[in-house]
């Protein structure tokens, strides 16, 4: 029998989709008017307009061919153009060739993630939905955004009227960074998806004691914690390579292919 093809799209995740590229589009504009501030805000809202575009499709099983074309592109401009153009602008323009070398290497390497994950999700026997190969192109997006909101509108950190951080040192340190996250979106290093979080599981205590202490960061300087968080969600890809946190996935593996009596189990 001949295949139906199915005419259409779903139109809420969709709209979302294309919010999501109006952010994108929209902190592109706000870069062009000397406006970080709201550039940097409006990647942070595409990055909330994202996770709920996926949450949404899921949800409804709206998941379509169309929809994951659509939102790799919105993503492209989103989290890998306006970003690398606002790190550029903001404080690697003083390094001529260099800067702007640097800004276009974290948009390729960022094309180049989203090329590879479109791949990966349609192997869907040889793909783990736990993890992300490389880091996801909108936490690279996050780590730009949120220092660009944490340094202001000037590259330049002061802590108490001192200058911690001079304009061509905080230039130095930008080119460093997007070369990194640049370099993490393409490697191999295996991040844990969120999306596979389970709240309603038992979770040890220290994480309820995070979360606590986030929240008290967030009511002092939302800023900073947004900066810590997309930064040590970066660097949690190195831990698994740990000897105790090896151990651990280790042991919690075992636990998951662990037989249920006359309920046998299959990866």
């Amino acid at each position: 029998m001949k295949r139906k093809v199915r005419r259409g799209v779903y139109i809420l995740p969709s709209i979302l989709t294309i919010g999501n590229l109006f952010c994108g589009f929209y902190a592109i504009i706000a870069i062009y008017k000397i406006e970080y501030s709201k550039a940097a805000l409006a990647i942070i809202i595409a990055l909330m307009v994202d996770f709920l575009d996926g949450a949404v499709a899921r949800i409804a099983k709206a998941t379509s061919d169309f929809g994951v074309e659509l939102d790799s592109l919105a993503d492209l401009v989103s989290f890998g153009v306006a970003p690398g153009m606002l790190a550029y602008v903001f404080a690697m323009q003083p390094l001529g060739r260099i800067g702007w070398l640097a800004a276009f290497l974290f948009a390729a390497c960022g094309a180049l993630r989203l090329a590879r994950f479109n791949i990966q999700t349609k192997q869907t026997k040889k793909l783990d939905k736990r993890y992300f190969v490389g880091l996801p192109i909108p936490a690279a997006a996050g780590i730009i955004a949120s220092c660009v909101l944490f340094l202001g509108e000037s590259p330049s950190l002061e802590i108490l009227e001192y200058q911690v951080l001079s304009p061509e040192v905080t230039s130095a340190l930008m080119v460093v960074l997007v070369a990194v996250i640049a370099f993490l979106m393409v490697s191999k290093v295996r991040y844990r998806s969120l999306k596979e979080f389970d709240i309603s599981r038992r979770h040890p205590f220290t994480i309820l004691f995070s979360l606590l202490l986030a929240m008290l960061i967030v009511a002092s300087k939302p800023s900073l914690l947004l900066f810590g968080f997309f930064f040590l969600y970066a660097l949690s890809g190195f831990l698994r390579y740990l000897p105790f946190v090896r151990r651990r996935v280790s042991l919690d593996l075992g636990e998951e292919l662990e037989l249920t009596p006359g309920e046998p189990r299959s990866l």
